[in-house]
C-alpha cells in the first residue's frame, strides 16, 4: 500500500524538533488538589527531566474539556515568561496536535522551547463518564442533540462504530477483548499504574454491562493526574539531559465530514473513523510505515477504540483489526507492542499524553519498571531483565527505533505522531 500524497499539501519538517522532557503526577483518585497544582507539578517534573530550568521555556500550550488551569496561571505559578501561549477545547486528538503546533510556533519563531501540559481532576470532578460535575450541568450545544438519544457518555456515542464494526467485518467482543488482557499485563509492570491487576479474555467478558457491546473492563479508567512534554529544534536537543525523541512526522485534528460524534455518522460508513483520513498524511509526513514501527499506542478510551486505529492505521487490514488485536502482536514479547505502560485501560486516564510520555522513554531506552537500576547511571538506566511474563517485572522493549502515538477524540477525529530514537 502507498501512503505517499501530494507533497505540496505539507510543509516537511522532519527530523527538525524532538521531545526532550516529559513529567507526571501520581495517577489516583482524590487527588485532593487543584487542576493547578496539578499542573505545575507535572511541568516542573518535565523541566527538570529535561535538564532545563524554568528561564529555558518561553511558550506553553494547553488543553481542556470542561477543566484543567489556563497557562499564563501556571507559567505564573512556576516564573515562567511567556512569548507564545495557546489554551484550546479539547480532549483525545489533542496532544499530538499540540506537538504540531509547538513545532509551528517554533518554526516561525514566536519562541523555541514549548511545554504542552493536561492536568485533570478526572475522577473527583469532571468525570468523562457523565456523572460528578458534569451531570449537573445544563444541556446545551451539541448536548441538546445528543440527549435524546442516550448518548450523554463517550460509551454511549462511540459504541455505534463498534457495533457496526461486528456488523461488516465479523468482529467479536472476545477478539477485542484482547486489548484489556494484553495492556493489563503491560501495567503490571508499571509501578506508576492505578490498575496494576492482570485480568483475562473471560474477565472482561464476564464484567457488567455499561452499554452494548462495551463490558466494564472494555472501558478507561477515570483518574486524577498531570501530564506534560517539552518540545524544541533539535539544535537545542542534543544540549540537554536525555537523547531526544525525533519528531518525524505529526497529523492533528484531521476528520472526516460532518465532524461531531453523531452526525459523521451520517457521512460514509460507520466504521470508516477519522484515522482513516490522517493515515495516508502520517505516513507520507514521516517518511515511514506502519511496517516499520516498533511500538505502537493506540488511543485505549475503550478497547475497540484501540483496535480501529490499528487497523485504519495500516497495522493490519481493513476488518481485520480483531484479528490483529487477539493475535498476541500487541502483547510485550509481540510482533509491536500496543501501549506498554497499560494506557488509558489500566494506567491511567490522561487524554492521551501518558502514552507520548511512555513512548518518550521506550525510544530512550529508560522505561521506569520494576527493573533494578544502574546504580552507575544518573540518567534512569536500570538492568532491563526483558521478563514479560513475570507481573513486577520488565516493560522495556529491545531495540526501540521508531514509535507511533495514535490519538482519538471522537470516531470522527483523529491525531498522531511518529518518533524516533535520536
Amino acid at each position: 500500500m502507498s501512503w505517499e500524497i501530494d507533497a505540496s499539501t505539507t510543509h516537511n519538517l522532519r527530523d527538525k524538533y524532538a521531545i526532550v522532557g516529559v513529567g507526571e503526577t501520581t495517577y489516583t483518585r482524590g487527588s485532593g488538589i487543584t487542576t493547578r497544582a496539578l499542573g505545575t507539578w507535572a511541568v516542573r517534573n518535565a523541566i527538570e527531566d529535561a535538564g532545563l530550568t524554568t528561564n529555558d521555556v518561553d511558550g506553553m500550550l494547553s488543553y481542556s474539556l470542561g477543566d484543567s488551569t489556563a497557562g499564563p496561571l501556571l507559567a505564573a505559578d512556576l516564573g515562567i515568561r511567556l512569548n507564545f501561549y495557546m489554551d484550546c477545547m479539547g480532549g483525545g486528538s489533542s496532544t499530538e496536535a499540540l506537538v504540531g503546533l509547538a513545532m509551528g510556533a517554533i518554526e516561525v519563531g514566536l519562541c523555541h522551547t514549548v511545554v504542552v501540559f493536561r492536568a485533570m481532576n478526572g475522577y473527583t470532578e469532571m468525570r468523562i463518564g457523565g456523572t460528578g460535575r458534569r451531570a449537573r450541568s445544563a444541556l446545551s450545544g451539541d448536548r441538546l442533540h445528543a440527549a435524546p438519544y442516550g448518548w450523554f457518555s463517550a460509551g454511549q456515542s462511540f459504541a455505534p462504530a463498534f457495533m457496526r464494526h461486528m456488523y461488516e467485518f465479523g468482529t467479536t467482543p472476545r477478539q477485542v477483548a484482547h486489548v484489556k488482557m494484553a495492556h493489563s499485563r503491560h501495567a503490571s509492570q508499571n509501578p506508576k499504574a492505578y490498575y496494576k491487576q492482570r485480568v483475562s479474555v473471560d474477565d472482561v467478558l464476564e464484567s457488567r454491562w455499561i452499554c452494548k457491546p462495551l463490558h466494564l473492563l472494555d472501558c478507561c479508567v477515570e483518574t486524577d493526574n498531570s501530564t506534560a512534554i517539552i518540545v524544541t529544534s533539535v539544535e537545542r536537543a542534543y544540549d540537554m539531559r536525555h537523547t531526544p525523541a525525533r519528531i518525524l512526522g505529526v497529523v492533528g485534528r484531521c476528520s472526516k465530514p460532518g465532524n461531531d460524534t453523531q452526525m459523521s455518522y451520517e457521512h460514509g460508513r460507520i466504521t470508516t473513523i477519522g484515522a482513516d483520513y490522517a493515515a495516508p498524511r502520517l505516513w507520507s509526513s514521516a517518511g515511514v510505515g506502519p511496517e516499520d514501527v516498533d511500538v505502537s499506542a493506540s488511543y485505549d478510551a475503550f478497547t475497540f477504540t484501540a483496535m480501529m486505529q490499528l487497523e485504519a492505521y495500516g497495522f493490519c487490514a481493513k476488518g481485520e483489526g480483531g484479528a490483529y488485536v487477539s493475535s498476541g502482536d500487541i502483547q510485550l514479547g509481540g510482533k509491536r507492542p500496543n501501549n506498554t505502560s497499560g494506557g488509558h485501560l489500566c494506567e491511567g486516564y490522561t487524554h492521551g499524553m501518558n502514552m507520548v510520555i511512555e513512548n518518550v522513554r521506550q525510544l530512550r531506552g529508560r522505561i521506569d519498571d520494576y527493573c533494578p537500576l544502574d546504580e552507575s547511571s544518573s540518567d534512569g538506566a536500570r538492568h532491563h531483565s526483558y521478563d514479560y511474563e513475570t507481573p513486577g517485572a520488565c516493560r522495556q522493549v529491545r531495540d526501540v527505533n521508531i514509535t507511533a502515538n495514535l490519538g482519538w477524540a471522537t470516531p470522527a477525529t483523529a491525531s498522531a505522531l511518529v518518533m524516533r530514537k535520536g
